[in-house]
């Protein structure tokens, strides 16, 4: 399976939607979202992750390696993971938890609750 990423604007945020798999063949596409945002001036990012089915080291690497980048420009990173994780057909939220760095991302349940100013990301 391949991973398919789009892009679009929502209230002064980037969201990059990715669905499919994100592995080291399909994970740089995902960065290159990310880092063509940062180079337009783009500082405020949503990674939708809702539709990955699945993720292995070289994705979670990129998700790391994006939340750095958006740290070190003063940017903002948010995640969204499907609001049951695995049983929603997604492990993201399993890998990330199984290798200890969920915790370092904002994750939120959908992309209206992601970009709203007044919205708490949920627990790890």
């Amino acid at each position: 399976m391949t991973l398919r990423v789009t892009e679009g604007q929502q209230d002064g945020w980037v969201v990059v939607r990715a669905s499919g798999e994100m592995d080291i063949v399909t994970s740089p596409a995902l960065r290159q979202h990310v880092h063509d945002a940062v180079a337009d001036g783009r500082r405020n990012v949503v990674l939708d992750l809702s539709q990955v089915l699945f993720c292995d080291s070289s994705g979670v690497g990129v998700l790391i390696a994006a939340r750095k980048l958006m740290r070190s420009c003063r940017g903002e990173l948010r995640l969204i993971l499907p609001a049951k994780g695995a049983e929603d057909g997604s492990h993201v939220n399993r890998v990330l938890g199984a290798l200890g760095v969920r915790r370092l991302f904002e994750v939120y349940p959908d992309v209206l609750t992601a970009v709203s100013d007044e919205a708490s990301p949920l627990s790890a």
